[in-house]
């Protein structure tokens, strides 16, 4: 079989125009790609250092930086193939379908990535903070995108979706800096009154972590059929709450004690919030 000459001239000949042709929007479209992703790179850094000079926070300065960084590079892309003359009529249209197909997939998770971006926007709460939702008393160790990284005090790990999180009640015990703490200690009718509140003040002013101001109370709360119910509100800071209630229902204890006054059974303590759910009892046994 032989070739034939002219054929193989036509074929080169027809290359060599097609080359000529197509070389300039070739030459200018890889120029666009290496000037633009030289401009993208650019452009995100100069965007991390607004975010870090306005302080904004860590977690939403990275993850707004990358998703600049992406739509971007999505834009250079379509720009770079359609220099070369290629359709991009057709390539964003599947590139929407793509897009509408992911995102009906993926509402739960969509609602999740909503629900990160407001909390991080807002701030009901930052790293360290202890805060209850979603049934959850924990200390907040990881704001993520996604989820909430939360350490029980029982040292448990627990991840709440944003989507629920952002959409549901938030207490946050830390963002005040200080803490109320709602005890009621019961009396019987025979003690003097006067006298043991003296001694749950004396008790009380011993103890450093409680705050002077605002100051601590101890009033009457109620009178049952047996008891008088004595209601004692010392203010600490927020990290030494717990310690705190603790302590004053022991020295109380022990000082009255030592004044020969005898608690009724039991001592209540009463969240912030009076929710039922969060209300224990501690058992004094009479000595």
């Amino acid at each position: 079989m032989t070739l034939d000459p002219n054929y193989i001239a036509s074929y080169a000949n027809t290359f060599i125009e097609t080359l000529i042709e197509y070389s300039p929007k070739v030459v200018s479209a890889l120029i666009i790609l290496f000037i633009g992703l030289y401009a993208i790179r650019i452009i995100n850094r100069l965007i991390r250092k607004i975010m870090v000079k306005r302080e904004l926070d860590p977690t939403l300065t990275k993850f707004l930086a990358d998703i600049l960084l992406w739509v971007l590079r999505v834009l250079l892309f379509v720009t770079f193939i359609d220099k070369l003359g290629i359709g991009t009529s057709s390539f964003v249209a599947i590139l929407g379908a793509m897009g509408l197909a992911v995102g009906l997939s993926l509402q739960g998770s969509l609602s999740n990535f909503a629900g990160g971006m407001l909390i991080i926007l807002f701030k009901p709460f930052k790293v360290g903070d202890t805060i209850e939702a979603q049934g959850v008393l924990a200390t907040v160790q990881e704001i993520q995108i996604f989820v909430t990284k939360l350490i029980t005090s029982n040292n448990q790990t627990i991840f709440v979706p944003n989507g629920a999180l952002s959409n549901g009640t938030i207490i946050n015990y830390s963002m005040q800096g200080s803490r109320r703490a709602d005890l009621t200690i019961a009396i019987s009718y025979g003690t003097d009154l006067k006298k043991a509140k003296d001694i749950i003040i004396k008790a009380l002013a011993e103890d450093s972590r409680i705050l002077t101001s605002p100051a601590l109370e101890v009033s009457v709360k109620n009178l049952t059929d047996n008891a008088i119910q004595l209601a004692v509100r010392p203010w600490a800071k927020t990290e030494d709450y717990g310690a705190v209630v603790a302590a004053t229902l022991e020295n109380c204890k022990l000082a009255f004690d030592a004044e020969g006054i005898a608690f009724q059974p039991y001592v209540t303590e009463l969240s912030n919030n009076n929710n039922p759910q969060q209300q224990f009892n501690t058992v004094i046994q009479k000595g």
